[in-house]
């Protein structure tokens, strides 16, 4: 076994979990990592001068890679800088280790500068958080981690990392990285519940979610939409892309205004929600965005999302991905003729009201406001939509004045958008900065 320091040993553990890209700002409590990131070129140091900006790169490279990223922060402070930025991160699901340095064991109890325990600063924004206590468990607590991170529903981690573990050497064993395969389908009863269901509806809709981007599953989404005929809507927060814009069956995305989205929703008779937040919403209201008596079918990974607010009368935690590539078939066999016209016919009825033809009058709307001053944001949004590159990436969190965004912007690949997911301001300029350094994203643009 080799003997290696704290510092060294932490290094080492994150490259062999996969991590490539370690966005940190440090301070003194950080200078024993940064000492021995020159001995690691594999892993790219990535400097940030404030916390919640280092964590908000960290948090879209994730988005964009869908894989681990590191994110060193500066003790009790830096952390408290980094918690809006992680609080965003949370909700996204992105898989980090942030990690913090931590006074020496002992010196705590003197209150030097800087000092609060970390781990229960980050508990309520992380899915485990850690304080190492001897180097000869970082192997342990690493793996832990990443595993952790990465299983779904994925999300931060945090290890508070004391200077004497960093400083002290041993003999390690270094383990290797453990990940989960989570890539569960539904029982075959529940499938066939579930086809059955879907096939008896005569007026389906269609919520569209996150998961469809990050699990790669608009094409089995949208095969869905047609072969039930069923009109898809945006869900109320966009995290990311969450349906190809252009598709006919695509009637635009929900608003977080109870009662606009409760008149949506009103004419169907069965809601799909696949991937989704079911009607997350913003400020109270009295009126609830469910209507009553419309049946609700979800479909999550997320466990804490199914039935959490409004009654489901089918919930399943599963891949979406995987979940829709063995339902497809059981549709197809299980339609009729008789269902299959209509279906067809319900597609046709969606065209004079779907998100093209409302895109169309939107923009004659925007362009009678084109000498307004100051500038309308209808008309800004339309045209920063037609002037943007076929390959661009968005990275949106304007809140008020993109409110006319989601209307105009062209989506069909599931990387070209990434939102504010918890409402808290600070992600898109670090975030785009993160999105821009991940491998893969932006259609092969990563690293520009």
């Amino acid at each position: 076994m080799p003997t290696l320091t704290g510092r060294a040993a932490f290094l080492q553990l994150l490259v062999d979990e996969g991590v490539t890209h370690l966005f940190g700002n440090p301070g003194t409590t950080e200078l024993p990592i940064m000492e021995v990131v020159p001995d690691f070129p594999q892993l790219k140091f990535v400097l940030g001068l404030h916390e919640s900006v280092v964590l908000g790169m960290a948090d879209g490279f994730a988005r964009a890679s869908g894989r681990l990223a590191a994110a060193n922060v500066h003790v009790a402070p830096g952390l408290g800088n980094a918690m809006g930025a992680l609080y965003n991160a949370q909700f996204s699901g992105s898989p980090l280790v942030v990690t913090a340095g931590q006074q020496e064991q002992g010196h705590g109890l003197l209150e030097p500068l800087l000092y609060a325990p970390l781990v229960p600063l980050a508990q309520p924004l992380v899915k485990w958080a850690v304080e190492a206590t001897r180097v000869e468990d970082l192997p342990r607590i690493l793996h832990r981690a990443a595993k952790v991170a990465l299983t779904p529903p994925t999300g931060p981690v945090f290890i508070s990392l004391p200077g004497d573990v960093l400083d002290r050497e041993a003999e390690l064993d270094l383990g290797r990285p453990v990940r989960v395969d989570a890539r569960a389908r539904p029982s075959d009863e529940s499938l066939s519940r579930l086809a059955d269901r879907l096939l008896a509806a005569r007026r389906p809709v269609i919520l569209a979610g996150q998961e469809l981007a990050s699990r790669d599953a608009f094409a089995q989404a949208a095969e869905l939409a047609e072969l039930l005929g069923a009109a898809v809507l945006g869900s109320t927060t966009a995290y990311s892309a969450q349906f190809p814009t252009g598709h006919a069956a695509f009637l635009g995305t929900l608003t977080r205004n109870q009662k606009l989205t409760r008149a949506a929703l009103e004419p169907y008779d069965l809601l799909v929600c696949l991937g989704a937040d079911l009607l997350r919403m913003s400020v109270y209201s009295p009126v609830e965005p469910l209507p009553e008596g419309l049946p609700v079918v979800h479909l999550s990974e997320r466990s804490w999302e199914l039935g959490k607010n409004y009654r489901t009368d089918l919930a399943i935690q599963a891949n979406v991905k995987e979940t829709l590539r063995a339902l497809l078939p059981l549709v197809k066999a299980r339609r009729t003729p008789q269902a299959a016209a209509q279906a067809a016919s319900r597609l046709a009825e969606l065209a004079p009201r779907n998100w093209s033809a409302q895109r169309d009058q939107a923009a004659v709307a925007a362009l009678a406001e084109a000498e307004t001053s100051p500038i309308d944001p209808r008309y800004l949004m339309l045209r920063l939509s037609d002037n943007l590159p076929k390959d661009a990436v968005v990275v949106e969190e304007a809140l008020i004045s993109s409110l006319p965004l989601p209307g105009f912007l062209r989506l069909a690949d599931r990387q070209a958008f990434y939102g504010l997911a918890s409402g808290g301001l600070g992600f898109a300029m670090p975030g785009a900065v993160g999105v821009s350094l991940a491998p893969g994203s932006a259609r092969g643009r990563g690293g520009r």
